[in-house]
């Protein structure tokens, strides 16, 4: 035997380093944060869409032609957000009684309908708002901000908002006629 070997084995053990272990308190931080992060977005998804009587979600929709649309300047008007998109066969059966609704309460001033385009291409959308001649404004929803502001679960769904910011009326599912749709928007004009 190599008297080197037999004499010296603590040489070959390799040593542990002591101190801090920064690289291992970042990963456990950032798991931490991560699970919050996912605690967050299911306690959110289990309360379900906003509900009727509470205050709407602040939100600025930017048109396909660079307008913006900011719930709190619009304050004073009712506000009738449709969250729509071009791949949605339940979105086009409402579509025709939303433009009829628009143009009904267009010349009064104090109504404003916004579409919400949600999860889809800025082509197909502009293919289907010509399609259906929806001449109401419209945008797509960046990074799903504002559908996540609301909790929506699918489209369509439509949210009325009176004129102090209330939600007032959520449409789960495409509305069925313009005698649907004004019945829940003539109610708040009356106020």
């Amino acid at each position: 035997m190599n008297e080197e070997t037999t004499n010296n084995p603590v040489s070959e053990v390799p040593q542990e380093k002591t101190g801090p272990q920064w690289g291992r308190l970042a990963v456990w931080g950032g798991l931490l944060l991560l699970m919050g992060m996912l605690a967050v977005g299911l306690k959110r998804t289990q309360e379900g869409p906003v509900q009727p009587g509470q205050m709407a979600p602040e939100f600025i929709v930017t048109s396909f032609d660079g307008q913006n649309y900011n719930s709190a300047e619009l304050r004073g008007k009712v506000i009738v957000l449709n969250f729509w998109a071009s791949w949605c066969k339940p979105c086009e059966q409402e579509a025709a009684d939303l433009e009829a609704a628009w143009q009904y309460y267009a010349d009064r001033g104090d109504v404003v309908f916004l579409g919400v385009d949600y999860v889809d291409t800025e082509p197909e959308a502009l293919g289907y708002l010509t399609k259906f001649n929806i001449s109401y404004p419209n945008g797509p929803d960046l990074g799903t901000r504002i559908s996540q502001a609301f909790r929506i679960r699918g489209v369509p769904e439509t949210y009325i908002i009176n004129q102090e910011g209330m939600l007032t009326h959520t449409q789960i599912g495409p509305f069925t006629s313009l005698a649907q749709i004004k019945a829940v928007i003539d109610p708040l004009l009356d106020q």
